[in-house]
């Protein structure tokens, strides 16, 4: 199947600098081109598209309407080829770009830290990681391993399952009463910080333990769980979050668990990959990587509750 001839690279750019300029020898200057050169290309450009892109009058040019409509696309373009090729330079000539999508959170907060040293066992592995909340297909976006929370299915893809979730409420020590907290409703005296992807994590905690309140559902929403530890650590009011991505602050005394009434989400994290990537060197060695690097402690939650997507 033949192509229709299309506009070589070389066309848009003569026309996007003569554009800019509104003129041909200053876009040839910017080209390192000849003056000549550089109108004969949007000539040729012109008479493929079948529409004049400048008024010639005298010696300044005049984008048509058809034309300024054009450029916009082509700067698109122009820009797109360059951060692809930028993209393609910042890796050696020998490796292999290994794809891997992520929640912000956990990538941030559990991911990040393990994958120290993976580039010295694989050095021409070049990973791109990427944050990815929505649902997606694998092959469509061409990534090789995903990170995500839920039931532990993916289509077309195989998964493995990396920890459980233990969720609980966290806050600066500075905000916590006086008198201490000798009861879950107690909390609601507090601003109850609430997570965007699990609008009722706070209702299903409270329910778990026979507490009802109509206040589960107020406070200021975070699109992520790190916003939300970020605003606990600030003082800002309390937080209910997976365990393991607080544990830096707990451990350094920034927040503090001020009920200890803990839920265990029926979902858990997981990795997915493609079935046929499954003997890729890269991909292979990613996965091995990060199990030999999984360092979950044991979690005993307390209760049970219906699980949300993940931020």
């Amino acid at each position: 199947m033949s192509r229709p001839h299309l506009p070589t690279l070389t066309a848009m750019q003569c026309f996007e600098a003569s554009a800019k300029h509104l003129s041909f020898t200053r876009a040839a200057d910017e080209l390192s081109l000849t003056q000549s050169a550089v109108s004969k290309q949007v000539a040729k450009l012109e008479l493929v598209l079948q529409h004049p892109l400048f008024h010639r009058a005298r010696k300044r040019l005049q984008v048509t309407p058809e034309g300024s409509q054009y450029l916009t696309e082509v700067r698109k373009i122009l820009a797109q080829v360059e951060m692809s090729t930028r993209y393609m330079q910042s890796y050696g000539a020998q490796g292999e770009v290994l794809n891997v999508t992520t929640l912000p959170t956990f990538g941030a907060r559990w991911l990040l830290p393990r994958i120290n040293g993976f580039r010295f066992r694989y050095p021409n592995v070049y990973l791109n990681i990427a944050n990815r909340v929505e649902p997606f297909d694998l092959e469509e976006e061409r990534i090789d391993v995903a990170f995500f929370f839920g039931h532990g299915a993916w289509p077309k893809a195989e998964c493995i399952k990396l920890l459980d979730e233990e969720m609980v409420v966290v806050c600066a020590p500075s905000i916590i009463p006086a008198l201490g907290i000798d009861d879950p409703l107690a909390l609601t005296r507090l601003v109850l910080l609430q997570s965007a992807t699990r609008p009722s994590a706070w209702h299903h905690w409270f329910e778990a333990q026979g507490a009802y309140t109509e206040h589960s559902y107020y406070g200021p929403r975070f699109d992520t769980f790190d916003m939300a530890l970020r605003a606990a650590r600030s003082g800002c009011g309390v937080a209910l979050v997976p365990r393991f991505l607080a544990e830096e602050e707990l451990s350094a005394g920034q927040l503090v668990i001020p009920w200890s009434f803990s839920l265990a989400s029926r979902d858990a994290y997981y990795l997915a990959y493609p079935e046929h990537k499954a003997e890729m060197t890269k991909v292979k060695g990613f996965i091995e990587w990060i199990l030999e690097h999984l360092e979950v402690p044991p979690t005993t939650p307390e209760a049970v509750f219906p699980s949300l997507p993940e931020a």
